[in-house]
């Protein structure tokens, strides 16, 4: 039987070269150093500084950007925790973007407040710059330049929350709509985050946010780019297996005029329509009803209704291909007649 021998804590020395000099009360005091030391070192002229209630900074003169960073997750992180992530607080917001590069947002030094997200049942006040933001939901971390930061989709979420309430962030000289554009567009389109479009519609409609017209026809904006991309993918597969061209958004009625659906492609003497990515043609759940509702219908009457995403055209081509010719040969089932309008 082998044993692991567990390895001593770091010393103050390595704890500040690790926190970029930044030291919580806790972790001195777990290091054997007196308050009165402390206190005594962060008098006027002294060699430490306090930041933060129970944060302190082993330096004198002003902290750096990543400095204040750390003071402010310090303050809010769990007992200031020293190992691993820091378990019980998430940097977010604008903050959060500022540290994962985005450039649609001011860059690190000019950001005037750190939002930090904790726990509903976590007891902290707004201290200095650091404004604390509860969430019921449990806390995600990922490692930003070794600060632990929320998802991309919740910090552009808690981001846009304060830009329009304030209808502007302070850092901005310009209306909040072309602001929010950018940062939603940057958030999907640069390949070393990986934050999906579904991630961001999830987290704007979880805050509510989804309701508000400047973070609704940004995001309608962007849901179409996506979705146009793939129909173009999707129209490349079909000559590529040689399938009849299909209508692309044709409006199908009843012959009395009955409103049925509006699929994304529709072979009308097949009696085939395909859905890509329904879900991001809906943002309330009143629009995701509606859309249902059109599917379930051109089921009842016969229609065969093949349901794609995005995420599996780009990783399986072959697999749908073959999934559109087989649906094309068998053809709908006892189709009722249609009046077709195409848009």
């Amino acid at each position: 039987m082998s044993y692991r021998i567990p390895s001593p804590p770091p010393s103050l020395e390595e704890l500040a070269k690790r926190q970029q000099n930044v030291i919580t009360a806790s972790q001195l005091r777990a290091r054997g150093v007196p308050a009165r030391v402390v206190t005594g070192h962060c008098r006027r002229g002294g060699p430490w500084q306090r930041l933060l209630p129970r944060v302190y900074l082993l330096q004198s003169g002003e902290p750096t950007p990543e400095q204040r960073m750390w003071a402010a997750l310090l303050y809010a992180a769990q007992n200031g925790r020293e190992e691993g992530r820091r378990e019980g607080a998430v940097i977010t917001g604008t903050a959060a973007l500022a540290l994962y590069g985005f450039a649609a947002v001011p860059r690190l030094p000019a950001v005037t407040g750190v939002d930090v997200l904790v726990p509903r049942q976590r007891r902290l006040k707004d201290a200095g710059e650091v404004r604390i933001r509860r969430t019921e939901r449990e806390l995600v971390a990922s490692s930003v330049h070794g600060l632990a930061c929320a998802p991309v989709a919740r910090a552009v979420a808690d981001a846009l929350g304060e830009w329009t309430a304030e209808g502007v962030a302070p850092e901005f000289g310009e209306g909040a709509a072309p602001v929010v554009r950018a940062v939603l567009r940057e958030a999907v389109e640069r390949p070393d985050i990986r934050c999906t479009v579904r991630e961001l519609v999830a987290e704007l409609t979880e805050s509510g946010l989804a309701a508000d017209l400047r973070v609704r026809a940004a995001l309608d904006e962007l849901l179409a780019t996506e979705r146009d991309a793939v129909l173009e993918r999707l129209g490349v597969l079909v000559d590529e297996w040689l399938l009849p061209a299909p209508l692309a958004g044709p409006e199908l009625r009843m012959r009395g005029g009955t409103y049925v659906a509006v699929p994304d492609l529709y072979w009308p003497r097949a009696g085939v329509a395909v859905e890509v990515d329904s879900e991001l043609r809906c943002v309330s759940e009143g629009e995701a009803a509606w859309v249902r509702g059109g599917q379930h219908r051109m089921e009842y009457l016969g229609i065969r209704v093949v349901y794609l995403s995005g995420a599996r055209l780009a990783a399986e081509p072959e697999a749908v291909g073959a999934e559109l010719r087989e649906a094309f040969r068998q053809g709908g089932t006892d189709v009722v007649e249609l009046l077709v309008t195409e848009r």
